[in-house]
């Protein structure tokens, strides 16, 4: 996936069949499946793919069992057989994780069991593993730091982990195999109308050169997650509020508050919300929270109330408090709901279930859903872009479409940090031989290296410093500090790639600094 290659793909083409706006799991997993269809596919995102909410979610590919609870069964059926086509499409990127919930009172234990037999049952073929009772010796035996006090039981489960901004990387590289045109960097500015007022095609500037593009199509769809409004003010006369957005913060820790490989799930907080304790990457992410947003921005910052909130919940289940010092990296992601039907209704009450909307100018929009569904939710929006706009009809094949780096039959080596790359690794391996200065680490304390760098310059179209350290490779979502001290590495070796200069260099890290602060508590921010 060459970005020179790409644009010249667009060149290339007079009209498009479809065109989408926004490059997150919803657009990604929509190029896919128009352009396996055999439809000519373009997808325009405005900065990085997976630059919003799509990089920024607890890294699980779940059914939902807080869903369960609402009583929201076909939500929870459907994701959790897509979670399972997750895991058989995408091996190298999504695991089976065990789930413990750890009970304090007599019945949770028993309530819990009943309940988790139900989710695996709804799971059917494609379940990760039977949920089972434990005694609070056994509890204590898996979880040895969590909060001994009181407990009385636990239970485990089993659900999905992966890592969510290195699959929309494997989504963009798979769709563009199937011949899709996919380019991030590329800002939308205007929707382009005939005199039916019927929208024909987009208005687009690539933000690296600057050059405008005027793009035909017989259809566009507008996949931009929480910017959904802004799109949409370009397309209606009439303002209307599609989208609300709920932000969720996640605090970053050293594996040490959770040893071992189990982890953690508490169903109900002090504020109704579930809050996950989750190892990734050899650290463990403790979040989320739910608090409604205004404005959406696409670097939004965990306010200090939902920061000391996650602490606190933290605290109250784990033996070794986390305190402020010791977290490594805080992210928050904002959630695109769909918005409410009537006055009053809250975050928490809103469904994540995905709804399509087709605007009288024939644009398709998505709002809502959530990353595990993103397959039938990109099956769904073609199915209604090939209805509305009457292009030929094709089956989606997507259901058993291996992703980009999968590992069919053989097993994932987690030992080895490549193992994210999948079938890639090798030849990252092998670029190092055949570079060797390009084994040095990128930093001392993880095991990265250059060669990851320039693997994404070279084939993920990585542009910048921060598309490289927070969504190829994930060090700024892990631990900020460290990113910040090696971004000078990351954009020396962007500029002698691309043939940028010393200029261009020092804005890269400005820009990543200040972008990086934000993933830094406020009193450890570099200055």
């Amino acid at each position: 996936m060459n970005r020179i290659e790409q644009l010249e793909k667009l060149k290339q083409s007079q009209i498009w069949d479809i065109i989408i706006i926004g490059g997150g799991a919803n657009g990604l997993g929509t190029a896919l499946d128009a352009a396996s269809r055999g439809y000519k596919t373009l997808l325009l995102e405005a900065v990085d793919f997976a630059k919003g909410t799509s990089s920024r979610s607890t890294k699980l590919a779940h059914g939902g069992v807080r869903y369960l609870e609402q009583g929201n069964l076909s939500l929870v059926i459907e994701a959790l057989k897509e979670r399972g086509l997750m895991e058989k499409n995408a091996g190298h990127l999504v695991k089976n994780e065990s789930f413990i919930i750890p009970n304090y009172n007599w019945w949770g234990g028993y309530f819990y069991t009943i309940g988790l037999k139900l989710y695996d049952l709804l799971a059917g073929r494609l379940s990760l593993g039977s949920s089972n009772y434990l005694s609070k010796e056994k509890t204590i035996e898996l979880l040895p730091t969590i909060e001994q006090e009181g407990l009385r039981s636990g239970v485990i489960y089993h659900d999905g982990q992966f890592d969510d901004s290195r699959l929309a990387i494997n989504l963009a590289q798979t769709a563009a195999e199937k011949g899709a045109c996919i380019l991030n960097h590329f800002k939308i500015t205007q929707l382009i109308k005939d005199d039916k007022n019927k929208v024909t095609g987009v208005i687009a500037i690539d933000q690296e050169s600057e050059k405008e593009y005027k793009l035909q199509s017989k259809a566009v769809i507008n996949a931009t997650g929480v910017f959904t409004n802004a799109i949409m003010k370009m397309n209606d006369t009439v303002y209307k509020k599609y989208i609300v957005s709920s932000q969720g913060i996640h605090l970053v820790f050293d594996k040490s508050f959770l040893p071992g490989d189990y982890a953690v799930m508490i169903p109900k907080t002090s504020d109704g919300r579930v809050l996950f304790a989750v190892p990734w990457h050899e650290k463990i992410i403790v979040g989320t929270t739910d608090t409604p947003i205004m404005k959406p921005s696409l670097e939004p910052i965990a306010l200090e109330e939902e920061i000391d909130f996650v602490l606190q919940a933290a605290q109250k289940f784990l033996t070794k408090d986390p305190t402020r010092a010791d977290v490594l990296s805080v992210f928050a992601g904002l959630r695109p709901l769909a918005a409410p039907d009537k006055k009053g209704q809250n975050t928490k009450e809103l469904s994540r279930s995905h709804k399509i909307i087709v605007s009288e100018t024939g644009l398709i929009t998505i709002t809502g859903g959530k990353w595990t569904t993103y397959r039938k939710i990109a099956e769904d929006i073609v199915d209604k872009t090939i209805a509305v706009h009457q292009l030929p009809k094709s089956k989606c094949i997507t259901n058993h479409l291996s992703i980009h780096g999968n590992k069919k039959n053989s097993p994932t080596d987690l030992e080895n940090h490549l193992y994210i790359y999948g079938t890639d690794s090798a030849a990252i391996l092998q670029l190092q031989e055949n570079e060797p200065e390009l084994k040095e680490k990128l930093h001392p304390d993880y095991y990265y290296t250059l060669a990851e760098i320039v693997w994404a310059i070279r084939y993920e179209m990585a542009t910048t410093v921060e598309d490289i350290l927070a969504r190829r490779v994930r060090l700024l979502f892990l631990d900020a500090r460290a990113a910040i001290e090696c971004s000078n590495k990351v954009a020396q070796l962007l500029a002698k790639e691309l043939g940028h200069d010393d200029t261009w260099i020092q804005n890269q890290l400005v820009e990543f600094k200040n972008v990086a602060n934000g993933f830094l508590l406020k009193e450890f921010r570099v200055p």
